[in-house]
């Protein structure tokens, strides 16, 4: 069974990045939900949060054997209401509990209730120190609001004397390049524990793409000159611990083999009409571990994946 699972609060954000499904969608439609009380109870809902009800379920089923629980992954997990009370049931039942945030929407009251929820780890994403490049990938947001997130998140970690990791990330981009220096020299003195430069996944890579840092080295991708594009560094190799140590689980129940499926195309069953375990352990789960074991080539999302 999963040994980490992440489950998605919220499947809708403010932001539009261009290298994420949700943002890309937020920059082509205006039917995203304004009302972060939405919750997907009715079925005829596309965006919302998840209800607790359900999410109650899933802690319920995961907690004998799950040692983590990530609450996020496509949406933005601020934007539900009930995040510090979802951390704190998870908490209550042995969970180690990681958020993943823009930090747009992330003010003191709100940093004080996920330090007492007990949240052991939280990741404040801000690819770029000026607005001016942050901007350019977090479109629609304000890099001062980041700033300020983080250090309401140092002050209520101190009042509380919560144990709260606070991890600042940024990702490695030609738009902020030239700020990679300061964000190494200047992490803790705004309140981070931690900071965490990752390289990007993008998208339409093989002609190369204008968010490709300069230098390569921070890139997950080099130019292949025989075949005139550009491929992944990592090489692909048959075999992943993804598929089995954790899975996926979105607002509307589809349990997904790992974060790399953000298309969806591999639901491997539904929580709401299966046990994890049947679905862990189901035909379909089996048959897609047995193609990776053999023909990972064959499947789309291992094809862009560093792991």
């Amino acid at each position: 069974m999963p040994t980490f699972v992440s489950v998605e609060p919220a499947n809708f954000c403010q932001l539009a990045c261009p290298e994420c499904p949700v943002g890309i969608l937020r920059a082509s439609t205006t039917h995203l939900p304004a009302n972060y009380e939405t919750t997907l109870d009715n079925t005829r809902d596309i965006y919302g949060t998840i209800p607790m009800h359900f999410y109650k379920q899933i802690i319920a089923r995961i907690a004998p054997y799950a040692h983590t629980l990530q609450l996020f992954w496509q949406g933005e997990p601020l934007l539900c209401n009930q995040l510090p009370e979802m951390i704190r049931i998870a908490r209550e039942a042995g969970l180690y509990t990681i958020v993943s945030t823009n930090a747009q929407r992330l003010d003191l009251p709100l940093a004080r209730a996920l330090a007492e929820a007990g949240l052991n780890r939280i990741i404040v994403s801000m690819d770029g120190w000026t607005q001016a490049t942050y901007e350019q990938y977090r479109r629609g947001g304000s890099v001062e609001k980041v700033k300020q997130a983080v250090r309401y998140l140092r002050q209520a970690k101190t009042e509380t004397r919560a144990r709260m990791l606070i991890e600042l990330q940024c990702l490695y981009l030609s738009t902020n390049e030239a700020e990679w220096g300061i964000f190494r020299r200047e992490y803790k003195a705004l309140g981070a524990d931690r900071l965490t430069m990752k390289t990007a996944q993008l998208y339409d890579y093989k002609q190369g793409s204008p968010l490709m840092p300069a230098d390569q080295r921070f890139s997950r991708y080099r130019y292949e000159a025989k075949l005139g594009e550009y491929i992944p560094k990592r090489p692909l190799h048959n075999h992943c611990y993804r598929l089995w140590s954790g899975c996926v689980i979105d607002v509307n129940g589809n349990v997904l083999p790992c974060c790399y499926d953000k298309s969806e195309q591999y639901v491997l069953g539904n929580i709401r009409e299966q046990s994890l375990r049947q679905i862990w352990h189901g035909q379909k789960a089996q048959d897609f571990r047995g193609t990776l074991l053999t023909r990972r080539a064959q499947i789309t999302i291992c094809t862009n994946c560093d792991e």
